[in-house]
């Protein structure tokens, strides 16, 4: 029987090097092996089908409500609360750690004085766990202007960006900004173009993972807020996720650099970030699964 690397077959499916080592760990690719750390593929498998993720999206639809209600320690919903926060702000240059995320959460206290720390970090920290309640809440709500205004008027608030007065928190903004050094859409441009991507992301009553990464490319080009937009496009993504029975995932500090790149390139290149949420996706089934005796 002839073999391919890993690197040949992601080449072959159009998928990450990492997510044929996923499979191959997870035991989905039969005839299968590994040799030191070099896995040896059967040159004619087929690529492994995803998995189903619209059962397990509508259960933890239901379950992440149910623990929200009940502010239950030590579930899914706690875990997304800090993995969601920590890696959300992190990658926007939040410096608080991990630990600190989660003490923050688990106590409602700071409790950490050997260092300076940025109180804007340990606002939108807050700020960002009660986001993730309303997404939660509003799961079967349909997006509008005023909920998405909605979620950034509650991570901004309280932060010095919110004492500005140019800043406009909850409102879109007054002055250009541009990403990764791409102008994004003029201040006087922002509400026409939000309301026409909103209407034609209604179009389908039933939404693909591919629909909801082409919103969130679209709102993060548009940046229709001065600060805080690749916070609140990716609580959207989450909750779209949860509302379309899509897999939702967490975008790390280990995918960043693809992630950035797959927003630049998106009207080049689609897949390029459909593929880096689909790594996403599996990581977070790996989530799932150590909580799966709750489903």
């Amino acid at each position: 029987m002839t073999y391919i690397s890993s690197a040949q077959a992601a080449e072959k499916w159009g998928i990450s090097e990492r997510s044929v080592r996923n499979y191959c760990n997870k035991g989905r690719i039969e005839g299968a092996y590994i040799s030191g750390k070099t896995w040896h593929i059967p040159e004619n498998t087929e690529k492994p089908s995803r998995t189903n993720a619209r059962n397990i999206s509508v259960t933890l639809k239901d379950i992440l409500k149910r623990e929200m209600e009940s502010r239950l320690s030590g579930g899914i919903y706690h875990r997304i609360q800090i993995e969601l926060t920590y890696n959300s702000n992190h990658i926007e240059g939040n410096r608080l750690t991990h630990d600190q995320t989660r003490y923050i959460y688990e106590t409602n206290t700071i409790g950490f004085t050997e260092e300076v720390t940025n109180v804007d970090d340990i606002i939108e920290t807050t700020n960002h766990f009660r986001c993730i309640d309303i997404i939660i809440a509003n799961t079967d709500k349909r997006l509008t202007e005023s909920f998405i205004k909605e979620l950034h008027q509650t991570l901004k608030s309280g932060t010095s960006d919110s004492r500005k007065d140019w800043f406009a928190v909850g409102e879109y903004k007054r002055f250009p900004n541009e990403v990764g050094g791409e102008p994004t859409t003029a201040p006087k441009l922002v509400s026409s173009e939000l309301r026409q991507l909103i209407t034609d992301y209604k179009q389908k009553d039933s939404k693909t993972l591919e629909d909801i990464v082409e919103f969130h490319a679209r709102f993060e080009k548009i940046h229709p807020f001065q600060d805080g937009n690749g916070r609140v496009g990716r609580l959207i993504m989450f909750k779209e996720c949860l509302r379309n029975n899509v897999v939702p995932f967490v975008i790390d500090e280990s995918i960043k650099l693809l992630y950035y790149n797959g927003l630049k390139n998106w009207e080049r290149e689609r897949g390029y970030l459909i593929k880096t949420c689909e790594l996403a996706q599996d990581a977070f089934k790996g989530l799932l699964d150590r909580f799966k005796s709750g489903f």
